[in-house]
This record gives structure tokens, sequence and C-alpha cells, in this order.
């Protein structure tokens, strides 16, 4: 599919672009919120600055992307490939990355607020000055 499409349809109205091949598109600073990428192809994709706020990103392979800067809040990332991702800058407070593969990662200075990180692989993930905050955590200490 080509980004040109992708854009049109969704300003059109239509969300569902699940298992689309994206792979090296050029979405940078794009506003897709609430859009349906399950087990879409996003390899190299270049989503530097995108609003993904909402999205439903389930199973999809990001490795590589340029996620620098993207708004991933509430998004649903769990089991997807995120191998080798550029991930500075991003927002990320409450999504859910359960299951998701950030091997090699870059999540520096990346705040962690309220997200889902079970069973994420994080290997030879770059977590300098990441700011990690779990709600459940916090409540149980306070009582």
């Amino acid at each position: 599919m080509r980004t040109n499409e992708l854009t049109t349809r969704y300003d059109a109205g239509e969300i569902d672009f699940r298992e689309a091949n994206l792979t090296g598109a050029d979405l940078i600073g794009a506003r897709l919120t609430g859009i349906d990428l399950s087990f879409a192809a996003l390899t190299y994709a270049r989503l530097a600055r995108t609003n993904l706020w909402g999205a439903t990103l389930r199973g999809a392979r990001l490795d590589g992307a340029d996620l620098r800067g993207a708004d991933l809040r509430r998004a649903d990332l769990s089991g997807a490939s995120l191998r080798g991702a550029k991930l500075t800058g991003a927002l990320l407070s409450g999504a859910n990355l359960m299951g998701a593969d950030l091997t090699g990662a870059n999540l520096s200075g990346v705040m962690l607020y309220g997200v889902t990180l079970t069973d994420a692989r994080l290997d030879f993930a770059n977590l300098s000055g990441v700011a990690w905050y779990d709600p459940a955590l916090a409540e149980s200490r306070s009582r």
C-alpha cells in the first residue's frame, strides 16, 4: 500500500488497515489517531512525530522503525515487534506493550507511565533516562 493511499482513505474515515504492507513508509507527522494497523508490516517506516494516539498495532512489525517523538499514548502494541526501533521522546503513557519485542530498541528518555510491559523483551534496549511509573504499584505502596 502506498502512503498517500493510506492517508487519503484515513482522511475519508476509514481506520481498518489490518495486515497492510507499509514497509519503509514515510508517515512523518501524520495524524492517525485510532487507526487499526494490527499485524501490519511497518518495518523501517518513518513515523517520527506521528500521532498514533489510541491506535491498534497489535502484532505489527515495526523493526527498525523511526518512532521518535511519536504519540503512542493508549496504543495497543501487544505482541508487536519493535526490534531496533527508535522511540526516543515518544509518548507511551497507558500503552500496552504486553509481549512486545523491544530487543535493541532505543527508549532513552521515554516516560513509561502506566505502560503494560508484561512479558515484553527488552534485551539490549537503551533504557537510559527512562522514567518508570506503575500506578498499581504506587497504590499498593500507599496502603
